[in-house]
């Protein structure tokens, strides 16, 4: 992999935090001047929160985290130490709050852990595992949450829905993105799962086939890379336990888990809802994650206060905006504040320090 350093360091830059803050909360200004129904009011509901329930929201930030840095380490296996991996993650985390969400941290992780002594090999192996397994619980599940919430999943409404002059049905809205996202996020595990596990060198042969085609020649080096580093990371999950298996399967699904039950605790701390209901408020989580997704924006802000009312208001009524507002409180932004707060703390300790150490 070619790692552009001047690239790395345009991502990885403190400043860049106020883009994806100016994108939600132009989308929240939006809403709130848009909707009839919105006022100052709304914001003023937050004293009614339940401090006991609303702190096990604020919880959820610290075992995400937790649960992030107990993976890494885990597939990094001894190549990362725990200060190590608490850098990674919230680097990592950093940035991608402040990508694209289609195009995510990836270069960046790979920097980062090459960084820390990681090999190419393992840094590709241990980013490109944990990218499958992360997408493996929306191809998985959301078929399964279709089918058994019978209809309840994308809301219904009567109303047409307008954002700068576009007027669409919320509805059929949501399905045609849902279902576009969902088909892209299957292709690409499907393809980098075969890469990656199946038949690497199989795969870099396709890529150079597919860019020898006339007008795709100019990227058949960066097929010939990117299939060296399909073969370099698979080489390095070779002969795994099924324990390793088993461990990243169970933490995967408990990261997203501990992302989607931040949000119903935010939700039960300010209404009453029965347990059915919040399992589908768990639902419409994956559904939306899946939606957001294809966002150009960073971190996907300002799509993901756009369509939350969309998922949500029939549950909250009221709430709905207060509600917006602290679920990406305590879900994005406390990412791009850590990140902001450890990156020139990281970068002394990588580019001075190590350097510096004779060892």
């Amino acid at each position: 992999m070619t790692q552009d350093t001047g690239k790395i360091f345009k991502t990885l830059n403190p400043n860049k935090v106020w883009i994806p803050v100016l994108f939600g909360l132009g989308i929240v200004a939006y809403l709130f001047y848009s909707d009839p129904n919105v006022s100052a009011e709304n914001l003023s509901l937050i004293k009614n929160a339940r401090p006991g329930i609303f702190s096990l929201a604020l919880l959820m930030i610290v075992l995400r985290a937790v649960l992030y840095i107990f993976r890494i380490k885990v597939i990094a296996e001894e190549h990362l130490d725990w200060t190590s991996s608490i850098y990674v993650i919230i680097l990592w985390e950093f940035a991608s709050a402040v990508t694209p969400s289609v195009v995510g941290g990836t270069a960046v992780a790979v920097f980062i852990l090459m960084k820390e002594g990681v090999s190419l090999g393992k840094s590709l192996a241990l980013v490109m595992l944990t990218a499958i397994m992360d997408n493996l619980i929306f191809v998985v599940f959301a078929p399964t949450v279709f089918f058994f919430a019978d209809g309840q999943i994308i809301p219904e409404s009567d109303s047409p829905l307008s954002f700068l002059g576009w007027s669409f049905s919320p509805q059929s809205g949501l399905q045609v993105l849902f279902w576009i996202s969902y088909f892209l996020i299957g292709i690409y595990t499907l393809v980098m799962g075969y890469g990656l596990f199946v038949r690497p060198r199989a795969f870099k042969w396709l890529l150079l086939k597919i860019t020898s085609i006339k007008f795709l020649r100019k990227w058949r080096y960066r097929a010939y890379e990117h299939g060296n580093e399909i073969i370099w990371a698979s080489s390095q999950l070779k002969g795994k336990q099924v324990s390793f298996w088993t461990s990243i399967t169970i933490i995967t699904i408990l990261i997203w888990s501990v992302r989607y039950l931040q949000l119903n605790f935010i939700i039960a701390s300010l209404v009453d809802l029965p347990m059915s209901d919040h399992l589908l408020i768990f639902a419409r989580q994956l559904i939306l994650w899946i939606i957001m997704l294809v966002s150009p924006t960073p971190g996907s802000s300002g799509a993901a206060e756009f369509f939350f009312p969309l998922f949500f208001e029939d549950y909250l009524g009221p709430y709905t905006l207060i509600s917006n507002i602290l679920w990406r409180a305590l879900s994005f932004y406390p990412y791009l504040l850590l990140g902001a707060i450890f990156l020139p703390r990281w970068l002394r300790r990588v580019f001075f320090t190590k350097e510096k150490d004779p060892d």
